[in-house]
């Protein structure tokens, strides 16, 4: 028998004690644990002034470059901040700990497992990847044992049978149109297709969103974890900016360069 000739005729307490339910359960869920992980999250520790000075200095830097192409600044005054700032980063004046005195040994890079703020922060990440997993885990297990093998809704759009293995998980059946969907498969539309909805909701930048649990905690404390003798040199950093910032001279083009024979040349006058 050819899957186009099967009808299915599905009760509607399906829809009202399996369907509903199930989705209305994924939504609270997963705006209760954007909350869980607000109030787990510690607030900000402030940075020391020379160290945000340390920050911002490069970021100066980077923006002065980013706009070396069509640059707001005249020749001569660009030319001036770009060689004053390539002075300060080989002086060290920006550094947090100060210039460095010729006689002093090189230091090794600071090992992070050391530092508190950093085990503090992978801690932080693990909690966080552990809210994330554990409501999904608990959701699929209730799922798969009370509404396993269960036919939910049928999709009002055609689809290739490529879709049949994702959309009826859980129901062997080869007769079965396509566009039915069952209980598992009704899960994972709902674990990927929620997030427009909790962005909504919640904002932007929420704690439900789905892509977050692609990770495990492990996966995600060894990422959060910066490995040893990886924490950023800013000597290192501040002396490729000095290069950076010598070729962006060369590039460098004032917007307002013949400005009026352009806007002479645009009305006709010339």
């Amino acid at each position: 028998m050819s899957s186009s000739t099967v009808s299915l005729y599905l009760d509607p307490q399906i829809r009202d004690w399996v369907l509903f339910p199930i989705t209305v359960v994924m939504i609270l869920v997963g705006i209760l644990r954007h909350y869980v992980v607000l109030l787990l999250q510690s607030p900000p520790k402030k940075l020391p002034r020379n160290a945000i000075r340390e920050q911002r200095a490069l970021v100066r830097s980077q923006i002065l470059r980013a706009t070396s192409a069509n640059s707001p600044l005249p020749p001569t005054y660009y030319k001036a901040v770009s060689q004053y700032l390539s002075q300060a980063f080989a002086d060290g004046t920006y550094l947090k700990d100060g210039p460095p005195k010729a006689d002093a040994p090189a230091s090794a890079p600071p090992n992070p497992l050391t530092d508190p703020n950093a085990m503090e922060g992978m801690m932080a990440g693990m909690k966080t990847q552990m809210v994330m997993m554990v409501p999904q885990m608990v959701i699929m297990g209730w799922i798969n044992f009370f509404f396993q093998g269960f036919v939910l809704i049928k999709l009002p759009f055609p689809l290739t049978l490529g879709f049949k293995s994702m959309l009826q998980r859980g129901v062997e059946t080869p007769d079965m149109d396509v566009r039915w969907v069952s209980s598992l498969s009704w899960y994972f539309l709902n674990f990927f297709g929620l997030n427009g909805l909790y962005r909504l909701i919640l904002g932007g930048e929420n704690s439900a969103d789905s892509s977050r649990d692609m990770t495990t905690p492990f996966a995600a404390a060894a990422v959060a974890m910066p490995q040893p003798g990886q924490a950023q040199d800013y000597k290192k950093l501040f002396k490729a900016e000095r290069d950076n910032l010598e070729f962006s001279e060369g590039l460098h083009s004032w917007v307002a360069k013949d400005v009026d024979t352009r806007i002479l040349q645009k009305y006709g006058r010339l």
